[in-house]
């Protein structure tokens, strides 16, 4: 898995990660009854957490970034609380909009939030490229939501999309920080998701579990846990290692373009022509900033040009 991630680059890798979390909420749909979005949630990244954190236990990488300081203890606090909130949130969001809508809602405004967040705590600046592409990809975002009405968005689901949203967007920045700043990818995501596992733990004690002893149940688990969270969650890190944040929030949008395709094929969810057309727009703008430019090839587009890692992530460096 690491010899691919490092064999793909940064653009691949982000955009194969944002494919796989695309399927999440079409599997979550095929959970026995009684399982319900909070649990499969967490769940998800209990059992995914745990086994992130064991693949960063191998080698002293994650001892070295837990005792880097306390600014990083806190760093990875920070990024431990968002995932949690985040995977609760989506989940329970597209239970009340669809799949479709709910993935589009939360994964096209993590580019805005990212952008905003990426300025205020002084990482690199978004260029017009960016700007334009991301321009783009919340338009045709936006004409999705407009088109979901027979999937039956509601402002609930809308509001805990858009929390999802910020979580993803402050996990993202806090993540690409601590990468950016010389720390291991593998350490960094072992670190942040076994933190949410602790932090989720609660919810898997308080819910119905029953339907996890199934066969379909143990399936979407270890569907969910394998591959939409470690595997995912482990080629998003190493492409952060190479694409700013902010770039890598606007690949992320391939996850709601993928989620709307399922949604129509497999769940049977249905889009006007302005959905569509919103699906065409938003492909435009991922190609438009996933293929590298003439001048790219020779400058360098690497997050790594602009903001050399350092050695070790330390307090003193963030």
């Amino acid at each position: 898995m690491r010899h691919l991630s490092r064999s793909l680059g940064g653009t691949p890798c982000i955009l194969l990660a944002a494919t796989l979390w695309g399927t999440t909420g079409t599997a979550r749909t095929f959970a026995p009854a009684g399982a319900g979005p909070l649990a499969v949630g967490a769940v998800r990244i209990v059992g995914g957490g745990l086994l992130l954190l064991a693949l960063a236990l191998r080698g002293g990488s994650l001892r070295d970034l837990v005792t880097a300081g306390t600014r990083t203890r806190c760093l990875i606090a920070l990024g431990a609380a968002v995932a949690a909130v985040y995977q609760a949130a989506f989940f329970a969001a597209t239970a009340r909009t669809g799949v479709a809508i709910g993935t589009v809602v939360t994964i096209g405004a993590a580019p805005v939030f990212a952008g905003v967040l990426s300025l205020l705590t002084r990482q690199r600046r978004p260029g017009i490229r960016w700007l334009a592409a991301t321009a783009a990809a919340v338009t045709g975002c936006a004409l999705l939501i407009t088109s979901g009405h027979a999937s039956g968005a509601n402002l609930a689901g809308i509001a805990l999309a858009l929390l999802a949203s910020f979580c993803y967007a402050v996990y993202a920045v806090t993540a690409s920080y601590l990468i950016s700043n010389g720390a291991e990818d593998r350490a960094v995501i072992g670190a942040i998701f076994g933190g949410a596992a602790a932090l989720l733990v609660p919810v898997l004690v308080t819910s119905p579990m029953g339907w996890l002893t199934t066969g379909r149940g143990l399936a979407v688990t270890g569907y969910l846990v394998v591959l939409t969270t470690a595997i995912g969650y482990l080629l998003y890190a190493r492409g952060l290692r190479t694409a700013p944040v902010t770039t890598a929030t606007t690949l992320g949008l391939a996850e709601p373009a993928i989620a709307a395709v399922l949604g129509l094929t497999v769940l049977g969810e249905h889009l006007t022509a302005a959905g569509f057309g919103g699906l065409a727009v938003l492909a435009t703008a991922l190609v438009t900033l996933a293929c590298p430019t003439v001048g790219s090839k020779n400058r360098g587009i690497s997050r790594s040009t602009d903001l050399p890692p350092a050695p070790a992530c330390h307090d003193a460096e963030l």
